[in-house]
């Protein structure tokens, strides 16, 4: 789950994070009174919030000298489409923006924190090229991106802190405050169980302050029970409407760019099938995995978000059969085909327990249903299908 960068602030700031100082508006009334109210009228930044970076070549991020300019920014964004590199061209609508004073910025550093798997450790990552996106720099020059891997025993420790501080080319004099933020960032990426955290820029201001002038913050779904207050913050206008649908019923859902719609049991499964449809030619239009015990009612869900995508052409479903049983698959494509409608070619191969029911389930169902024994046929008749 992703968060807004004013409530990613919202969380830092609890953790002794130096942050601006900033208030959320919803309408340019709003606005207009948090620049004349909380900001005093001075200078003053005013910033679409969307889950989507880029949004400052956008035009999404605007400097303004006093609470007229602050209310014409507010009405120019609120309500409109931005379009940015992470959106899409589709774009993402601003519902609020964030009325923050402005810094004086005498360097821009980056820094971020991620889980590395591979390692089983989080990394902590900083490189001198603040501003700028990341991916950017690892591929140009991946050699400017600092790296500390965190023992869990221990936590970050101070000397790794002072480390990245001077790799960066810090002043010394102000290495103590970074320990701070770097540390400070750490404790809130493992308390709220953080996936990532980015902070781009890091800025160093001219009066001496280490500061977060923008904050990303994505957290492990899996450990949100724990968290009801940053469960809370999740914003549904910021996600995909057939993702959501799919976290209601327990399912994993990812939308792709393809047109071939995917039911599949098992992520390694999913991974497979999408591989195979590439193979053959095809795209897929997204990741989906029902699980190893789905029941009915989960597959009927399943097939209803894939029958709702408008760019899905034709349908694949791939079930093996073990605590799954393959009978059940058949009766809940049925009884979904029969509410939501086969509109698009329907390819469906199943394996495993209970497949011979689940075959003749399917043959005497009466619906127009292309079956298939073989992942490699699944694949061809699906691309096939989907021209």
């Amino acid at each position: 789950m992703n968060i807004h960068e004013y409530q990613a602030k919202e969380i830092l700031a609890k953790y002794g994070v130096a942050v601006p100082k900033g208030r959320v508006a919803w309408t340019p009334d709003e606005a207009e009174d948090i620049a004349k109210n909380f900001m005093g009228d001075k200078l003053c930044v005013v910033k679409a919030q969307i889950h989507a970076g880029g949004r400052g070549k956008a035009g999404g991020v605007n400097l303004a000298k006093n609470h007229q300019e602050v209310r014409q920014f507010a009405e120019a964004i609120l309500g409109k489409k931005l379009v940015t590199h992470q959106t899409g061209p589709e774009g993402k609508e601003v519902k609020k923006v964030l009325i923050e004073e402005c810094c004086q910025i005498a360097r821009e550093l980056y820094l971020g924190m991620v889980v590395d798997r591979a390692k089983q450790r989080v990394v902590v990552m900083a490189s001198q090229e603040g501003g700028v996106e990341i991916e950017e720099v690892a591929a140009k020059s991946p050699e400017k991106i600092l790296k500390e891997y965190v023992d869990p025993a221990v936590g970050l420790l101070s000397f790794q802190a002072r480390k990245l501080a001077f790799g960066l080319g810090i002043d010394k004099s102000l290495v103590n405050k970074a320990v701070k933020f770097m540390t400070g960032l750490y404790q809130a990426f493992v308390d709220s169980d953080c996936s990532m955290a980015e902070i781009n820029p890091l800025v160093i201001t001219k009066d001496g302050n280490i500061m977060a002038l923008d904050a990303k913050m994505g957290f492990d779904d899996n450990g949100l029970f724990r968290h009801k207050d940053i469960h809370e913050m999740r914003d549904m206008d910021e996600e995909d409407p057939k993702e959501v649908e799919a976290s209601r019923y327990s399912l994993n859902y990812v939308a792709l760019d393809g047109n071939i719609g995917c039911m599949v049991n098992g992520a390694g499964l999913a991974m497979s099938t999408m591989d195979i449809i590439k193979l053959y030619g095809g795209m897929p239009a997204n990741f989906l995995d029902v699980g190893g015990g789905a029941n009915k009612e989960q597959v009927i869900a399943a097939f209803k978000i894939l029958m709702s995508d408008e760019k899905v052409k034709a349908v694949l479903i791939n079930i093996f059969g073990g605590i799954m049983r393959c009978d059940i698959i058949a009766e809940g494509v049925i009884a979904a085909a029969k509410e939501v409608g086969i509109k698009v070619p329907l390819v469906v191969r199943l394996q495993g327990t209970n497949v011979d029911l689940g075959r003749k389930i399917l043959s005497q169902s009466g619906l127009n249903i292309i079956t298939a024994e073989k992942m490699s046929d699944a694949a061809e008749k699906v691309v096939r299908a989907a021209k």
